[in-house]
């Protein structure tokens, strides 16, 4: 693969890992109590062009 699709895609995942950690961040922040939850996660990333779905699942932590 070439240096700009690299690059392209960092780009995106970067953008994509910092926006969501603040959303996630603030949805713990405007909860009630979150100490000692466990939250189940889904991501669904989709190219359409590409006919891709990927899901990716997995359990957040609240805060203490």
């Amino acid at each position: 693969m070439s240096g700009d699709f690299n690059m392209s895609m960092r780009k995106f995942l970067k953008q994509v890992g910092v926006t969501s950690q603040q959303a996630i961040e603030e949805a713990m922040r405007n909860a009630d109590d979150t100490a000692g939850k466990t939250y189940k996660a889904r991501v669904v990333l989709t190219i359409d062009e590409l006919d891709l779905e990927h899901e990716v699942t997995g359990e957040i932590e609240g805060q203490s």
